[in-house]
C-alpha cells in the first residue's frame, strides 16, 4: 500500500483532473450523439451531410457544373491539405517539448498550486498531445484521399452501372472526406486542454469546461 500512496500523493490530482476532463467530455458527446439521433438536422454536422449530399445530387444530375464541382471539391482539399500540414508542424514542435522533459516542467507549474512537476508525467502529457496531434495529421491526409475520390466520382455520367458511382454513392464518399475533415479539427480543439495541462492540473479542468460550452454553441443550428 505505500507504494499506492506514494503514486497518489505524486500524481492523484493529475490523475483525478484528467479523469474530470474526460467525463466532461464524454457526457457532452453522450448527449451529442443522443440529440442528432432523434434529429439529424438539430447538429451542424448533421445539416453538413446534408448539404453535402444535395451538392452531389445537384452536380451529377447537371452536366454543365462539372469545372464548378472541381474548383469546390479543389478548395477542399487545400484546406484540408494546409491543416495536415499545421498538425505536421506541430507534431515536430511537440517532439521538441520530449527533450526538456528535465528543464522546463518545474518551471511551467509555477503558476499552479497543485500536480506533479515529475520528468516522468511531463513525457505523458507530451505524449497525450503527440497523439492528438498525430489523430489530427491522419484524419487530413484521410479527408484529402477520399475527396480526390471523389473529383473523378462527381464527374462520372448516368446512367450509373454501379453503385458506388451513383449520386447517394459519391454523396457517401464525400461525407465521409467531410467527417475526417471534422474529426481533425475536434483533434485541434482537444489538444488545447491538454497544453494547458502542462502547466497543471487546475488548468486542465477550466480548459475542458471551456471547450465543453465552446462546442455546445459551435455544434448546434440555429434552429436549437
Amino acid at each position: 500500500m505505500g507504494g499506492v500512496d506514494i503514486w497518489l500523493r505524486e500524481f492523484g490530482v493529475d490523475a483525478l483532473a484528467f479523469f474530470v476532463s474526460a467525463c466532461l467530455v464524454a457526457a457532452y458527446y453522450v448527449t451529442l450523439v443522443a440529440r442528432t439521433r432523434r434529429d439529424p438536422t438539430s447538429s451542424i454536422h448533421g445539416v453538413n451531410e446534408l448539404a453535402r449530399s444535395l451538392w452531389v445530387k445537384n452536380v451529377m444530375g447537371n452536366p454543365g457544373k462539372d469545372i464548378m464541382a472541381v474548383q469546390t471539391l479543389r478548395n477542399f482539399i487545400m484546406g484540408a491539405t494546409l491543416m495536415a500540414t499545421t498538425a505536421a508542424f506541430l507534431i515536430l514542435g511537440t517532439l521538441t517539448l520530449t527533450g526538456q522533459a528535465e528543464s522546463i516542467s518545474r518551471s511551467w507549474h509555477v503558476s499552479s498550486g497543485f500536480g506533479s512537476s515529475s520528468a516522468e508525467l511531463w513525457i505523458f502529457k507530451v505524449l497525450c498531445l503527440l497523439a492528438v496531434f498525430i489523430t489530427a495529421f491522419f484524419a487530413f491526409a484521410m479527408a484529402i484521399r477520399l475527396a480526390n475520390h471523389v473529383v473523378f466520382m462527381v464527374n462520372v455520367p448516368g446512367p450509373w452501372s454501379h453503385p458506388a458511382l451513383t449520386p447517394e454513392g459519391v454523396a457517401d464518399r464525400l461525407n465521409g472526406a467531410g467527417r475526417h475533415f471534422a474529426t481533425g479539427m475536434r483533434a485541434f480543439f482537444f489538444a488545447v486542454p491538454l497544453v494547458f495541462w502542462l502547466f497543471g492540473p487546475v488548468f486542465l479542468v477550466i480548459a475542458s469546461a471551456g471547450l465543453v460550452i465552446a462546442l455546445h454553441r459551435l455544434d448546434r443550428t440555429a434552429s436549437v
